[in-house]
Parts: structure tokens; C-alpha cells; sequence
């Protein structure tokens, strides 16, 4: 089995798995309770906030504990916009975000607010005077995904940042749900970012637990309330087996981060170099330093994404459509829309995505039934 899925989830690491049963064994009591089993699970649970906040060079008090990206996105943005709503309604983002951060604006402006979605170029990525050309007096928030999650385009975040630095009142948000661990960690967590969004299984964490980084001054309203966990901002106790074994799991990424970014690189050129040679293949991804190392995007002319996928599958390789969360329901690529493509070549798209636990090998087992499977497609493409 060769599982190159790994934007859509990776597998939980088993040193992490084996932190994850330990504190759910031993370490079960509710941090909130006044008792030593309450006691302990508090400190370890600030234990990992301050491996969190050490590993991204933050302040403990600066991480938030969430049940991962979407809601991490949701919270930021609906957050802002109900902390800011008298000091105005319009936001910006891109026309190439995940559904968590696009149908969140979406909702802001069925309740009013006003939403500028920035265009992308053919590569995907934002033109940063049309940034400069965006803001407003009365814009609250900008939100700009790290690297998209359908063909991995790095967004130019420094540049914006520079462009906010002088709009200091903004609420400037990255979604780095796919951006951790990708060698890119200095543009992402920039002296003018205030909200980042993390998200635990996109790197061997449990399925559940995110959290997010606010910089320190920096207000939003609470999107869950309760019973006043996480400074009264986040609600519900604490899922701590996860958030430990997440803590765990950020540790081992970063543990190396410059040699696993250069083994997906490897892997990603052996692929692109291989299928990239034949006639009827698109490729969207690129390799390039403003791409991320870990995904490929790539269609075949004339066939439709999920045949491809599942071709993939009955030899044991494990692919996906763009988007995890859109392919069930075979919608085209939002990413690959925004960039004026064809729906009859977007709908062909389909994503390969990397991990340091891939290998060369599997790279050349891919490129060995691709090449069976072109011939294939081709065969059914000449007698249709």
C-alpha cells in the first residue's frame, strides 16, 4: 500500500498514539477540577501549550487548544468580525481558500458584512496590489491560506505582511493547516501575523484537536461558550490525550524539518519529471521554490478525476481529487476555477500528497502503474 493522501490526513504517529493511551489511562481527570487527578491533567495541558508555544517561538498564552482547522478558521474570522463590527464590515481573503475560511465569509455577509475576495493568477497565487488596492477604512480582517491545500501554491505572505504593517488595526489571519512543517515556518508565524490556524491530524496528530496562535492584544469573541475553558475564549473541556500527543506530534515534524522538506521535494520532481512527459497530462502543480514540496496536482485530458483515483486504488495507491472535502460530491476545483481553467481539464484533476514517511521508491512504483494506467485511459479514449 502506497498512501499518498497525506493533505487529507496523515496517519497518527505511534509515539504519539502511545502518549495519547498513556494520558488517557493515567491522566483522565477534568483539568478544570479542584482535586490532584484535576490538578494534573491542568499541568500537563500547560505542559503542552508551552511545548507548543516554545516549538513556534510564541508565548504560551498565545496558543488557543481548538477541535482543529475548520473550526480554528470559523473562530477567527466570525470572531473578528463580532469583536470589530463597529469598527467595520469588510473583510478580504482569496478566491482560492478552503471551504472553512470561504463559507465562514460567506455567512458573515448574509449577515451583512462585505467580502472582497482577492483573483489569483494562473499559478494560483494573489497579486499583492490588488491587496493594497483592497483595503479600506473600514476593513477588520484579512485572511490568506499559507499554501493551498489543492495544488500548493505559497501564498506571498511576507509581502502582505509589509503591506498590513501599515494598517496596524487590521486583523491579519494565516491558515496554516497545510503550511506546518513545510519549511516555510518564518513567513507564517511573521512579526505582523495575529492569528495562525493549526490543524493536529495534518501532521500524525489524532483527528480532533488543532489550536490556534493570537498574538498577544489581540481580540476576538468567543465562538464557543460555556463553561469558560482556554481564558473564557473556547469552551468545553479540554480533550487532553489528543492536545498532549499533538504537542508530541509537533515536536517529532519540526525534529529535522529541513531534511523531510527536501525528501518530499525529491519525491514530488521524480513524479512531475515522470508524468509530466506525456501528451495528455496537465500539470498545475510546480516545481518551483513558491510551491510547497509535498503536492502535485496533475490532470489527465479526457478523464475524470475519481476514475483515476480509483484506478490508482485497485494497485494499492492511495490518491485523492483536489480538495478531501469536495471529492465525494465530484465538484471542479475552487482553486483550479479561480485560475480560468476548463472544467472539461479541472474536473480531470487529481492531487498526489506527500509526507517524509514516503519514499523514493514509492515514487518509481507510482510512476510504474501511471504509465500501465495512461496506456489504459488511452485505449478507452480511442474506442469512445
Amino acid at each position: 500500500m502506497i498512501y499518498f493522501d497525506n493533505s487529507a490526513t496523515t496517519k497518527v504517529d505511534k509515539n504519539v498514539l502511545e502518549t495519547y493511551q498513556k494520558v488517557s489511562n493515567k491522566i483522565w481527570g477534568n483539568p478544570s477540577s479542584l482535586h490532584d487527578m484535576g490538578e494534573m491533567s491542568f499541568n500537563l495541558l500547560e505542559q503542552s501549550r508551552k511545548q507548543i508555544a516554545s516549538l513556534l517561538n510564541v508565548k504560551p498564552h498565545e496558543i488557543f487548544f481548538t477541535s482543529g482547522g475548520t473550526e480554528g478558521d470559523n473562530w477567527v474570522i466570525k470572531g473578528t468580525a463580532m469583536e470589530k463590527r463597529m469598527y467595520g464590515k469588510h473583510l478580504i481573503t482569496t478566491a482560492v481558500e478552503h471551504p472553512a475560511v470561504k463559507n465562514s465569509m460567506e455567512q458573515l455577509a448574509q449577515l451583512g458584512f462585505d467580502i472582497t475576495y482577492l483573483p489569483v493568477d494562473d499559478e494560483g497565487r494573489i497579486n499583492i496590489q490588488d491587496l493594497k488596492d483592497a483595503i479600506r477604512p473600514d476593513t477588520i480582517l484579512v485572511s490568506i491560506m499559507a499554501i493551498n491545500n489543492e495544488i500548493g501554491t505559497i501564498q506571498p505572505l511576507l509581502k502582505a505582511a509589509e503591506v498590513l504593517k501599515d494598517y496596524p488595526k487590521v486583523h491579519f489571519h494565516i491558515d496554516a493547516v497545510q503550511g506546518i512543517g513545510k519549511g516555510i515556518q518564518a513567513a507564517i508565524m511573521n512579526d505582523r501575523v495575529d492569528f495562525v490556524t493549526f490543524s493536529g491530524h495534518k501532521f500524525h496528530a489524532p483527528r480532533g484537536v488543532g489550536f490556534i496562535y493570537a498574538r498577544e492584544g489581540r481580540r476576538i469573541a468567543p465562538l464557543l461558550t460555556g463553561g469558560g475553558q482556554e481564558k473564557n475564549l473556547r469552551s468545553g473541556t479540554e480533550n487532553l490525550p489528543a492536545i498532549a500527543g499533538m504537542a508530541k506530534a509537533l515536536r517529532l515534524l519540526l525534529d529535522g524539518e529541513d531534511q523531510k522538506v527536501a525528501l518530499q521535494e525529491s519525491i514530488k520532481e521524480k513524479i512531475y519529471n515522470h508524468v509530466t512527459k506525456f501528451e495528455k497530462v496537465v500539470a498545475f502543480s510546480k516545481i518551483q521554490a513558491n510551491f510547497a514540496p509535498h503536492i502535485l496536482c496533475f490532470a489527465i485530458k479526457g478523464v475524470r478525476g475519481e476514475t483515476i483515483v480509483h484506478a490508482f486504488e485497485s494497485h494499492g495507491i492511495y490518491i485523492s481529487t483536489t480538495s478531501a472535502c469536495s471529492s465525494k460530491k465530484q465538484q471542479a476545483s475552487s482553486t483550479l476555477t479561480a485560475m480560468k481553467i476548463d472544467s472539461t481539464i479541472s474536473t480531470s484533476a487529481v492531487r498526489v500528497s506527500l509526507d517524509s514517511a514516503n519514499s523514493l521508491e514509492e515514487a518509481d512504483e507510482f510512476n510504474r502503474i501511471f504509465d500501465q494506467l495512461y496506456q489504459d485511459f488511452s485505449k478507452i479514449n480511442k474506442n469512445s
